[in-house]
Protein backbone atom coordinates (compact mmCIF):
# COMPACT_ATOMS: atom_id res chain seq x y z
CA UNK A 1 0.00 0.00 0.00
CA UNK A 2 1.46 3.37 -1.05
CA UNK A 3 1.29 6.43 1.20
CA UNK A 4 2.80 9.87 1.74
CA UNK A 5 4.47 10.83 5.03
CA UNK A 6 2.62 13.67 6.77
CA UNK A 7 4.56 13.83 10.02
CA UNK A 8 7.54 12.21 11.71
CA UNK A 9 7.79 12.22 15.50
CA UNK A 10 11.00 10.19 15.62
CA UNK A 11 9.64 6.73 16.30
CA UNK A 12 6.21 6.83 14.64
CA UNK A 13 5.09 8.26 11.32
CA UNK A 14 1.71 9.63 10.33
CA UNK A 15 0.91 8.83 6.70
CA UNK A 16 -1.93 9.26 4.22
CA UNK A 17 -2.65 6.43 1.79
CA UNK A 18 -3.71 6.86 -1.82
CA UNK A 19 -7.27 6.01 -0.77
CA UNK A 20 -7.24 8.79 1.84
CA UNK A 21 -6.76 6.70 5.00
CA UNK A 22 -4.60 8.24 7.71
CA UNK A 23 -2.46 5.74 9.58
CA UNK A 24 0.27 5.61 12.22
CA UNK A 25 3.16 3.37 11.26
CA UNK A 26 6.66 2.53 12.42
CA UNK A 27 10.05 2.09 10.79
CA UNK A 28 12.14 -1.11 10.91
CA UNK A 29 15.54 -0.76 12.52
CA UNK A 30 17.34 -1.67 9.31
CA UNK A 31 16.51 1.74 7.78
CA UNK A 32 18.16 3.52 10.69
CA UNK A 33 21.27 1.39 10.32
CA UNK A 34 21.48 1.94 6.55
CA UNK A 35 21.02 5.72 6.79
CA UNK A 36 23.49 6.54 9.53
CA UNK A 37 24.42 9.84 7.88
CA UNK A 38 20.96 11.21 8.66
CA UNK A 39 19.05 11.86 11.85
CA UNK A 40 15.85 11.01 9.96
CA UNK A 41 15.99 8.30 7.27
CA UNK A 42 12.37 9.17 6.39
CA UNK A 43 11.17 12.74 5.95
CA UNK A 44 7.87 14.53 5.58
CA UNK A 45 6.88 14.41 1.93
CA UNK A 46 8.40 10.98 1.30
CA UNK A 47 6.35 8.46 -0.64
CA UNK A 48 6.53 5.05 1.05
CA UNK A 49 5.25 1.51 0.70
CA UNK A 50 3.48 0.08 3.77
CA UNK A 51 3.14 -3.49 4.96
CA UNK A 52 0.65 -4.77 7.53
CA UNK A 53 2.16 -6.40 10.62
CA UNK A 54 -0.62 -8.87 11.41
CA UNK A 55 0.93 -9.98 14.71
CA UNK A 56 1.01 -6.47 16.21
CA UNK A 57 -1.86 -5.10 14.12
CA UNK A 58 0.24 -2.15 12.98
CA UNK A 59 1.71 -0.91 9.72
CA UNK A 60 5.43 -0.94 8.88
CA UNK A 61 7.23 1.22 6.33
CA UNK A 62 8.72 -1.36 3.99
CA UNK A 63 10.22 0.86 1.27
CA UNK A 64 10.97 4.51 0.51
CA UNK A 65 10.35 5.44 -3.12
CA UNK A 66 12.95 7.63 -4.88
CA UNK A 67 12.76 11.35 -4.01
CA UNK A 68 12.55 13.93 -6.78
CA UNK A 69 14.27 16.45 -4.47
CA UNK A 70 14.71 17.40 -0.82
CA UNK A 71 15.92 20.17 1.46
CA UNK A 72 18.74 19.14 3.79
CA UNK A 73 20.48 20.86 6.68
CA UNK A 74 23.05 20.14 9.36
CA UNK A 75 21.44 18.46 12.35
CA UNK A 76 21.06 21.10 15.09
CA UNK A 77 21.87 18.52 17.79
CA UNK A 78 24.33 16.15 16.11
CA UNK A 79 26.73 18.29 14.08
CA UNK A 80 28.25 15.31 12.27
CA UNK A 81 24.86 14.24 10.89
CA UNK A 82 22.42 15.71 8.40
CA UNK A 83 18.69 16.27 8.70
CA UNK A 84 16.24 16.11 5.81
CA UNK A 85 13.78 18.97 6.31
CA UNK A 86 11.28 17.76 3.69
CA UNK A 87 11.16 16.00 0.32
CA UNK A 88 9.28 15.98 -2.98
CA UNK A 89 8.66 19.73 -2.94
CA UNK A 90 7.26 21.80 -5.81
CA UNK A 91 8.30 25.15 -4.35
CA UNK A 92 9.46 26.87 -1.16
CA UNK A 93 8.23 29.98 0.62
CA UNK A 94 10.96 31.61 2.70
CA UNK A 95 9.04 33.48 5.40
CA UNK A 96 11.23 36.33 6.67
CA UNK A 97 10.78 39.49 8.69
CA UNK A 98 12.62 42.81 8.66
CA UNK A 99 11.90 43.20 12.37
CA UNK A 100 10.26 41.33 15.26
CA UNK A 101 12.34 39.17 14.78
CA UNK A 102 14.95 40.21 12.21
CA UNK A 103 15.93 37.75 9.50
CA UNK A 104 19.53 38.23 8.35
CA UNK A 105 20.34 38.40 4.66
CA UNK A 106 22.93 35.69 5.33
CA UNK A 107 20.13 33.31 6.30
CA UNK A 108 18.20 34.25 3.17
CA UNK A 109 21.24 33.60 0.96
CA UNK A 110 22.01 30.24 2.56
CA UNK A 111 18.49 29.05 1.93
CA UNK A 112 18.49 30.32 -1.65
CA UNK A 113 21.74 28.45 -2.29
CA UNK A 114 20.10 25.30 -0.94
CA UNK A 115 16.98 25.63 -3.09
CA UNK A 116 19.05 26.49 -6.18
CA UNK A 117 21.18 23.38 -5.68
CA UNK A 118 18.07 21.17 -5.70
CA UNK A 119 16.25 23.13 -8.45
CA UNK A 120 13.39 24.14 -6.16
CA UNK A 121 11.73 27.49 -7.00
CA UNK A 122 11.76 29.86 -4.02
CA UNK A 123 9.54 32.85 -3.25
CA UNK A 124 10.66 35.34 -0.58
CA UNK A 125 7.76 36.36 1.68
CA UNK A 126 8.40 39.44 3.82
CA UNK A 127 5.86 39.09 6.62
CA UNK A 128 4.63 41.49 9.33
CA UNK A 129 4.83 44.35 6.86
CA UNK A 130 2.38 46.35 8.97
CA UNK A 131 4.90 46.65 11.83
CA UNK A 132 7.70 48.39 9.92
CA UNK A 133 9.08 51.80 10.89
CA UNK A 134 10.28 54.24 8.23
CA UNK A 135 13.86 53.05 8.79
CA UNK A 136 12.80 49.41 8.38
CA UNK A 137 10.86 50.26 5.22
CA UNK A 138 14.12 51.58 3.77
CA UNK A 139 15.73 48.19 4.59
CA UNK A 140 12.85 46.47 2.84
CA UNK A 141 13.40 48.55 -0.29
CA UNK A 142 17.08 47.63 -0.31
CA UNK A 143 16.20 43.95 0.05
CA UNK A 144 13.73 44.18 -2.82
CA UNK A 145 16.34 45.85 -5.00
CA UNK A 146 18.89 43.07 -4.35
CA UNK A 147 16.64 40.05 -4.88
CA UNK A 148 14.23 41.38 -7.51
CA UNK A 149 17.24 42.03 -9.74
CA UNK A 150 17.99 38.30 -9.41
CA UNK A 151 14.41 37.42 -10.43
CA UNK A 152 13.40 36.06 -7.03
CA UNK A 153 9.71 36.84 -6.47
CA UNK A 154 9.09 38.93 -3.33
CA UNK A 155 5.72 39.16 -1.58
CA UNK A 156 4.88 41.60 1.22
CA UNK A 157 2.39 40.15 3.67
CA UNK A 158 0.55 40.80 6.89
CA UNK A 159 -1.86 38.42 8.58
CA UNK A 160 -3.36 41.34 10.53
CA UNK A 161 -4.32 43.36 7.44
CA UNK A 162 -4.63 40.33 5.13
CA UNK A 163 -2.11 41.90 2.73
CA UNK A 164 -0.65 39.37 0.31
CA UNK A 165 -2.80 36.46 1.50
CA UNK A 166 -4.64 36.09 -1.81
CA UNK A 167 -1.32 36.03 -3.68
CA UNK A 168 -0.02 33.25 -1.45
CA UNK A 169 -3.29 31.34 -1.83
CA UNK A 170 -2.90 31.39 -5.61
CA UNK A 171 0.72 30.23 -5.35
CA UNK A 172 -0.23 27.21 -3.25
CA UNK A 173 -2.96 25.82 -5.49
CA UNK A 174 -2.21 22.33 -6.78
CA UNK A 175 1.32 22.22 -5.34
CA UNK A 176 3.32 20.93 -2.39
CA UNK A 177 4.98 23.93 -0.76
CA UNK A 178 7.60 24.09 1.97
CA UNK A 179 7.31 26.95 4.48
CA UNK A 180 10.57 27.79 6.22
CA UNK A 181 11.95 30.61 8.36
CA UNK A 182 12.96 31.67 11.86
CA UNK A 183 10.73 31.06 14.86
CA UNK A 184 8.35 34.00 15.16
CA UNK A 185 8.42 34.89 11.46
CA UNK A 186 4.75 33.99 11.19
CA UNK A 187 4.66 30.72 9.23
CA UNK A 188 1.84 29.19 11.26
CA UNK A 189 -0.07 32.49 11.35
CA UNK A 190 -0.02 32.65 7.56
CA UNK A 191 -1.33 29.08 7.34
CA UNK A 192 -4.13 29.90 9.80
CA UNK A 193 -5.04 33.04 7.82
CA UNK A 194 -5.37 30.94 4.67
CA UNK A 195 -7.22 28.06 6.30
CA UNK A 196 -8.50 28.81 9.85
CA UNK A 197 -9.74 25.22 10.24
CA UNK A 198 -6.15 24.00 10.58
CA UNK A 199 -5.76 26.17 13.70
CA UNK A 200 -1.99 25.77 14.02
CA UNK A 201 -0.44 26.83 17.30
CA UNK A 202 1.15 30.31 17.34
CA UNK A 203 3.06 32.39 19.89
CA UNK A 204 4.19 35.99 20.27
CA UNK A 205 7.78 37.18 19.88
CA UNK A 206 9.77 37.79 23.07
CA UNK A 207 9.94 41.55 23.69
CA UNK A 208 13.21 41.15 25.60
CA UNK A 209 15.14 39.10 23.05
CA UNK A 210 13.17 39.97 19.88
CA UNK A 211 13.12 36.28 19.00
CA UNK A 212 10.31 33.86 18.36
CA UNK A 213 9.56 30.75 20.37
CA UNK A 214 9.13 27.33 18.80
CA UNK A 215 5.45 26.52 18.25
CA UNK A 216 5.91 23.84 15.57
CA UNK A 217 7.65 20.82 17.12
CA UNK A 218 7.83 18.55 14.09
CA UNK A 219 7.68 19.22 10.37
CA UNK A 220 4.12 18.46 9.28
CA UNK A 221 2.28 18.32 5.97
CA UNK A 222 -1.26 19.70 5.77
CA UNK A 223 -3.79 19.71 2.95
CA UNK A 224 -4.45 23.43 3.06
CA UNK A 225 -6.78 23.34 0.05
CA UNK A 226 -7.98 20.46 -2.09
CA UNK A 227 -4.93 18.82 -3.71
CA UNK A 228 -2.74 21.60 -2.29
CA UNK A 229 -0.28 20.80 0.49
CA UNK A 230 1.97 22.87 2.72
CA UNK A 231 4.81 21.61 4.89
CA UNK A 232 5.12 23.69 8.05
CA UNK A 233 8.55 23.36 9.67
CA UNK A 234 9.94 24.16 13.13
CA UNK A 235 11.63 27.57 13.20
CA UNK A 236 15.23 27.33 12.04
CA UNK A 237 17.78 29.42 13.91
CA UNK A 238 20.77 28.62 11.71
CA UNK A 239 21.10 27.00 8.32
CA UNK A 240 24.41 25.62 7.06
CA UNK A 241 24.93 24.60 3.46
CA UNK A 242 25.78 20.91 3.20
CA UNK A 243 26.69 18.38 0.49
CA UNK A 244 28.48 20.95 -1.65
CA UNK A 245 32.04 21.41 -2.88
CA UNK A 246 33.69 24.86 -2.83
CA UNK A 247 33.86 24.94 -6.64
CA UNK A 248 30.09 24.40 -6.87
CA UNK A 249 29.03 27.28 -4.65
CA UNK A 250 29.36 30.11 -7.15
CA UNK A 251 26.98 28.33 -9.50
CA UNK A 252 24.16 28.75 -6.98
CA UNK A 253 24.63 32.53 -6.62
CA UNK A 254 22.94 33.63 -9.83
CA UNK A 255 24.88 36.87 -10.27
CA UNK A 256 28.22 35.21 -9.47
CA UNK A 257 27.42 32.44 -11.94
CA UNK A 258 26.79 35.04 -14.65
CA UNK A 259 29.93 37.11 -14.02
CA UNK A 260 32.19 34.07 -13.52
CA UNK A 261 32.01 33.30 -17.25
CA UNK A 262 34.39 36.24 -17.74
CA UNK A 263 36.94 35.09 -15.13
CA UNK A 264 40.39 34.17 -16.41
CA UNK A 265 40.37 30.77 -14.69
CA UNK A 266 37.59 28.20 -14.95
CA UNK A 267 38.15 27.11 -11.33
CA UNK A 268 38.20 30.68 -9.96
CA UNK A 269 36.77 30.93 -6.43
CA UNK A 270 36.43 34.73 -6.69
CA UNK A 271 38.59 35.61 -3.74
CA UNK A 272 42.06 36.89 -4.68
CA UNK A 273 42.61 35.26 -8.08
CA UNK A 274 43.97 37.49 -10.88
CA UNK A 275 41.53 38.82 -13.50
CA UNK A 276 38.49 37.71 -11.50
CA UNK A 277 35.40 39.20 -13.16
CA UNK A 278 33.27 38.51 -10.07
CA UNK A 279 35.56 40.46 -7.75
CA UNK A 280 35.70 43.28 -10.30
CA UNK A 281 31.89 43.34 -10.52
CA UNK A 282 31.67 43.48 -6.74
CA UNK A 283 34.12 46.38 -6.51
CA UNK A 284 32.11 48.19 -9.19
CA UNK A 285 28.89 47.49 -7.19
CA UNK A 286 27.36 45.27 -9.86
CA UNK A 287 27.19 42.59 -7.16
CA UNK A 288 25.78 43.65 -3.79
CA UNK A 289 28.05 43.74 -0.76
CA UNK A 290 25.74 41.52 1.29
CA UNK A 291 25.56 38.84 -1.40
CA UNK A 292 29.31 38.75 -1.96
CA UNK A 293 29.94 38.59 1.80
CA UNK A 294 27.42 35.74 2.06
CA UNK A 295 29.28 33.89 -0.67
CA UNK A 296 32.62 34.25 1.16
CA UNK A 297 31.08 33.20 4.49
CA UNK A 298 29.46 30.08 3.02
CA UNK A 299 32.66 29.24 1.16
CA UNK A 300 34.65 29.39 4.40
CA UNK A 301 32.04 27.31 6.17
CA UNK A 302 32.20 24.60 3.51
CA UNK A 303 35.98 24.50 3.73
CA UNK A 304 36.19 24.42 7.51
CA UNK A 305 33.63 21.69 8.05
CA UNK A 306 34.53 19.52 5.02
CA UNK A 307 30.87 18.71 4.39
CA UNK A 308 31.51 17.73 0.80
CA UNK A 309 33.68 14.80 1.94
CA UNK A 310 30.96 13.22 4.05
Amino acid sequence: MQAIVLQSTGSWYKVKTQSGMRLDCRLPGRFKQEEQRFTNPIAVGDTVILKKDTLLDTYIIQEILPRKNYIIRQSPRQKNLKHIVASNIDQALLIMTIASPRTSLGFVDRFLVTTESYHIPCIIVVNKIDLLSSKEIAKLEELKKIYSNLNYPILETSTLTNQGMEQIRNLLLGKTTLLIGHSGAGKSSIVNALNPQLNLKTASVSAKWNKGTHTTTFASMYEIFENSYIIDTPGIKELFVVEMEPQELGGYFLEIKAWSRKCQYNNCLHENEPNCAVKKAYLERSISKSRYNSYLTILENIRSVDYWKR
